[in-house]
């Protein structure tokens, strides 16, 4: 009968010991992949097809930009190419024209009907009508490429989600001038998740990576087992406390700034 009491005593004992070991610390769900919305190019907003809470998927179009500008550029490269290839035209019938006359006169020439001078201002002109023909071509050749980037362009005009996720953040309404690298929108990957923890320098010793813990969500009665992914070297110099990132597969239910308890039970996996 001793002996069992004592048994009894040793194993609460140990069960004690167990539980004080655990730590418990509160924590906030974040997302590992949070993504800044900008805008490429400047424009007015049309139209705002999202709001903060929105669920997209990647490529689905969050907002469009106006096209005047864009329109307007794409006109000055479709009437530079107009221009170009009438000049191309133009100089090449003159090109053609004096080197008709310059055989012509070469022909002269050789009878000693024509002067020498004359027979080389000829050639001279011809060069020049060939120089000008050639710069032509390049300026019809630099005003399609234009036109191609400016054609390029209207597909940034819509705005799309680079991956699923929810619209966390949202600084943009219709009417309003979109700037080149000024946040419109924040978005929040949901396959990424973890929990971050603030962890004193005193609780960070009895904690490694791949650990097992508990992660509690009490607002959604949602429960699983996660483990220690990360802990970042960084401490705070006031608070003196460590960020700690765990690892836990989550639900449809679980979002971005929900409040997570987490029970560090020093078990390996």
């Amino acid at each position: 009968m001793k002996t069992l009491h004592v048994t009894l005593v040793l194993l609460l004992s140990l069960l004690g010991s167990l539980e004080a070991s655990s730590i418990t610390l509160g924590g906030v769900v974040r997302s590992e992949n949070q993504k800044t919305i900008t805008s490429r190019y400047m424009g007015f907003v049309q139209d705002v097809l999202v709001e903060e809470g929105s669920m997209v998927k990647k490529g689905d179009v969050l907002y469009t930009i106006d096209s005047k500008e864009i329109d307007t550029a794409k006109a000055q490269a479709e009437l530079a190419i107009a221009q170009a290839d009438l000049n191309e035209q133009m100089y090449a019938n003159q090109y053609k024209n004096a080197m008709l006359n310059l055989e012509r006169y070469q022909r002269l020439l050789a009878k000693d009907m024509v002067s020498k001078f004359d027979v080389e201002n000829l050639e001279l002109s011809a060069s020049n009508l060939k120089a000008m023909m050639d710069i032509a071509q390049k300026q019809r050749l630099q005003a399609k490429q234009k036109l191609q980037e400016v054609q390029n362009q209207y597909r940034y005009l819509h705005v799309r989600a680079p991956n699923d996720g929810v619209v966390i953040e949202k600084q943009i309404k219709a009417g309003e001038m979109a700037l080149p690298g000024v946040s419109t929108l924040i978005l929040s990957d949901l396959s990424s998740l973890k929990v971050l923890v603030e962890v004193s320098e005193s609780q960070l010793s009895t904690m490694k990576i791949g650990e097992y813990v508990d992660v509690h969500i009490t607002s959604i009665g949602f429960k699983v087992e996660g483990t220690i992914a990360a802990i970042v070297p960084a401490v705070h110099a006031q608070s003196h406390t460590f960020k700690v990132k765990i690892a836990f597969t989550p639900t449809a239910f679980v979002y971005p700034g929900m409040y997570t308890e987490v029970v560090f039970k020093g078990k390996n996996p």
